[in-house]
């Protein structure tokens, strides 16, 4: 088969990066919905207009979720590309895979569809890109039987992800993988079933640095965190200063709450510190996180589609997420919120616009938790404050 001419979509195969398009043309003399779809490409970047319409709803027997049904208006032209529908693979926590299961899902691709993957999607699954309807139930029997499943999609709650935690990082203060198989294994229907408002996402960050940007597209943040004094070993301070580190103006200067000082040996006023992690990851040898170790509950961040971009507020300042007790606290909480906004959401409303559009309080009140300090983003700017002393009648 002849290779399509593409000259637009050549131009992102310039200059020094890796480029889809690239991975595209290894494909497509073997596959030739690859080679539709580069030309299907073209177009749209000629035509500057998209070439994917929604035709109906498809997916797998017993799931409402894990495929996202993509037909072409251009079927006519495209032909391979009648079809492209994508699937979405449950990932493991932390991101962890052997070589042969990596071979095992290329192979059944391969089988079955385009090809072509995403090494993962924003939520963290194995994006499956391109199939036919005919070839959904057969990948998904082959994922079945090599031990995989398929993620979330749709009003459900998507797949949950975590950060490679206690396996590989010194400054978990959690297990996020075993919290994140947890959720997995605890709410299938939820995650199967879609049966929101609109979708729900958990992130497992095991330290306040958050490599997986739980506080900024997790519907429900598990931030690591700890209660008491950071560690500091004082010899390994003297050996950075010894060996050229400006504690002063790399560390001290940088501290947003300004709660460090050095003076020869380095000191910490743990009550005016926010956790940024910012000393800990600079001087990774002479600064740990205290030992009383747990985690902060944060709901309602999302990114900019019906409304504009939210972050997760604090809901719970500390939790140990590791302990038997407070896990099922924390699964019952989780089942009180989905209650209150699958009662009370409108439709396609994250919960953090649930919370922006009734108020904190009445959220609150609702799903049964205490204010806390911890929930004020910044003090009231209303300087009219009345009251009366305490016994006295108003």
């Amino acid at each position: 088969m002849a290779k399509r001419e593409t000259p637009m979509i050549d131009e992102l195969r310039k200059g020094p990066y890796p480029s889809f398009v690239n991975e595209m043309y290894k494909l497509q003399g073997r596959k030739p919905m690859v080679q539709d779809l580069l030309g299907q490409l073209e177009d749209s970047y000629e035509q500057r207009i998209g070439h994917w319409k929604h035709g109906g709803i498809v997916g797998v027997m017993g799931y409402g979720g894990g495929v996202i049904g993509r037909y072409s208006d251009l079927s006519d032209k495209y032909p391979n590309v009648a079809h492209f529908h994508t699937m979405r693979i449950n990932q493991p926590a932390g991101w962890f895979y052997t070589s042969q299961a990596l071979r095992t899902l290329a192979d059944i691709w391969e089988r079955h569809g385009s090809g072509l993957t995403n090494m993962h999607g924003s939520t963290g699954d194995i994006v499956f890109l391109g199939t036919t309807t005919a070839e959904l139930e057969p990948t998904f029997a082959e994922l079945t039987a090599a031990g995989f499943d398929l993620g979330g999609s749709g009003s459900c709650m998507r797949t949950p992800s975590a950060c490679v935690g206690p396996a590989r990082c010194e400054w978990a203060c959690y297990d996020t993988l075993k919290l994140c198989y947890n959720l997995t294994q605890e709410f299938q229907d939820e995650l199967h079933r879609p049966m929101f408002p609109y979708k729900f996402k958990f992130k497992c960050a095991g330290c306040p640095n958050d490599c997986v940007a739980s506080i900024a597209r997790a519907d429900m943040s598990i931030i690591g965190t700890w209660k008491d004094a950071i560690q500091i070993d004082q010899a390994e301070v003297e050996k950075y200063a010894k060996a050229g580190l400006d504690i002063e103006g790399a560390v001290v200067a940088k501290c947003p709450s300004q709660c460090i000082s050095y003076n020869g040996k380095l000191t910490i006023d743990d009550g005016e510190c926010v956790h940024c992690m910012h000393c800990l990851n600079v001087m990774p040898k002479a600064l740990r996180p205290g030992r009383e170790r747990g985690a902060t509950l944060l709901l309602g961040s999302k990114a900019p589609i019906m409304e504009g971009a939210l972050l997760s507020s604090v809901i719970v300042p500390f939790i140990n997420i590791d302990d038997p007790e407070e896990y099922e606290q924390f699964k019952e909480l989780v089942r009180r919120i989905w209650e209150f906004w699958d009662e009370n959401g409108k439709n396609r409303e994250r919960v953090g616009e649930l919370i922006q559009r009734i108020g904190m309080p009445t959220f609150l009140d609702a799903v049964g938790l205490d204010p806390e300090p911890e929930m004020i983003s910044a003090p009231r700017d209303n300087p009219y404050i009345f009251f009366q002393p305490e016994g006295e009648e108003a």
